[in-house]
């Protein structure tokens, strides 16, 4: 079976969704459509309140069906590759599809085999991640008796960059409100060479890591997981350094270090989807090769990149692609009057909301230079300086942002 689009989008996440609603809404008579195999739409940046008990699970999954706009043609299939110089799209039951304009937003996926053992322990046992099965987090942390409550990330790219910390920090006030405080060493261990890159953000955290008494430790690249005797082993860089060390049971072996845990939270190594890697568009990273400002392809005008799976140097998360999307219908708009897609408009703007305690919160909201750049609308909350905690903020991220996402971001709404 083969089909033309005018429109094609892949990938039904924050990116394709709101890319599509936007499209229907102010294109009426275009002929889109979107392949994605996902029969849920799952809510995931609240998955770090789901892993500390405070979000049901349950809240944070829609119905595919009930997302996609009206009018719009929905292929529930995977795509298998991508050939930009026929505008085609293989599919594993639809055949080949064609289009006029490609959207690109399939957003990342997970490859346990970079760090070797990692596959045979997540989401078992001790070992957790928020990414993964936010339900099993909260599992440890419920069967947490004291020792180390090691939190970790891996050396590729992931999804919001602060979540990794975000468990951490409530984590933390988990165990100081059930008596665990005293018999707990709470280490954050990353490749990293600072918490956070943009200094106002960086220096609030640094306030609450020593108020937790949380040991840092930076330059330290995760290569192995060895789930039977609770070690994470990491290589150090020679810069590698430490703030609020902890008395901890360490291994050594060459210029590798093991660290034994008793509960271990990590993010799980991220790649491109496999037909984006293997495909002409992307880059030699294996990412989608797109302009950093107008989000059009490099080499193939009519392709563009939304969300995790573009090659951009600034975090991956649902508040860039809330930036992104409307330069990308911008440029698509000049493309279809035989313009030049020359709207260059995204800054690399990005946010990560970082939950601090339970009813507390810090909105990092930054662009490609890391330059702090809050929302002026966030005055209307009263909050006036959002790089410092704030219990506003906090009903923001568990009530607000939830809202936001599916009543306008997901209907193609600004904001």
């Amino acid at each position: 079976m083969n089909s033309k689009h005018q429109i094609l989008v892949i990938g039904a996440g924050t990116g394709g969704l709101m890319m599509a609603s936007r499209l229907k809404k102010e294109h009426k008579d275009f002929d889109i459509a979107i392949i994605d195999p996902a029969k849920t739409h799952y809510y995931q940046p609240a998955w770090t309140l789901v892993g500390a008990g405070t979000y049901d699970f349950e809240d944070t999954a829609k119905p595919m069906a009930d997302l996609i706009p009206k009018g719009v043609k929905w292929y529930q299939d995977k795509v298998t590759a991508m050939d930009p110089d026929s505008n085609s799209v293989s599919t594993e039951k639809s055949g080949e599809i064609k289009y006029d304009y490609l959207v690109v937003s399939p957003g990342l996926t997970y490859d346990m085999s970079l760090v070797p053992g990692l596959s045979e322990a997540i989401d078992k046992g001790n070992v957790c991640s928020n990414y993964t099965d936010p339900k099993h987090t909260l599992e440890v942390l419920k069967n947490f008796k004291g020792g180390t409550a090691l939190f970790t990330q891996p050396t590729t790219p992931i999804k919001c960059g602060g979540a990794p910390q975000k468990i951490m920090y409530l984590a933390e006030a988990y165990f100081k409100k059930h008596g665990l405080k005293d018999k707990t060493n709470v280490v954050f261990a990353t490749n990293g060479t600072v918490i956070f890159a943009v200094p106002e953000i960086k220096e609030t955290l640094m306030k609450i890591v020593d108020r937790k008494n949380i040991n840092l430790k930076f330059y330290h690249a995760l290569k192995r997981i060895d789930a039977e005797k609770q070690i994470a082993w990491y290589e150090l860089a020679p810069e590698a350094y430490e703030h609020n060390p902890a008395k901890l049971e360490i291994e050594k072996e060459g210029n590798m270090v093991g660290i034994h845990y008793d509960m271990l939270h990590l993010a799980p190594p991220s790649v491109a989807p496999e037909f984006v890697r293997k495909s002409k568009l992307a880059n030699a990273e294996g990412w989608l090769d797109v302009d950093h400002h107008s989000l059009q392809h490099n080499k193939y005008p009519n392709v563009f990149g939304l969300g995790d799976v573009a090659a951009l140097p600034t975090a991956k998360t649902g508040a860039a692609i809330r930036k992104q999307v409307p330069v990308v219908l911008d440029n698509i708009e000049k493309l279809m009057k035989n313009q030049a897609a020359d709207n260059k408009k995204y800054n690399g703007y990005s946010s990560c909301p970082l939950v601090t305690e339970y009813g507390k919160m810090v909105l990092a909201e930054f662009d490609y230079d890391n330059k702090f750049t809050p929302d002026p609308e966030l005055k209307k909350m009263l909050i006036f300086d959002s790089s410092k905690e704030h219990w506003r903020l906090w009903i923001l991220k568990k009530y607000g942002l939830p809202y936001l996402y599916w009543n306008k971001m997901l209907k193609g709404q600004d904001v």
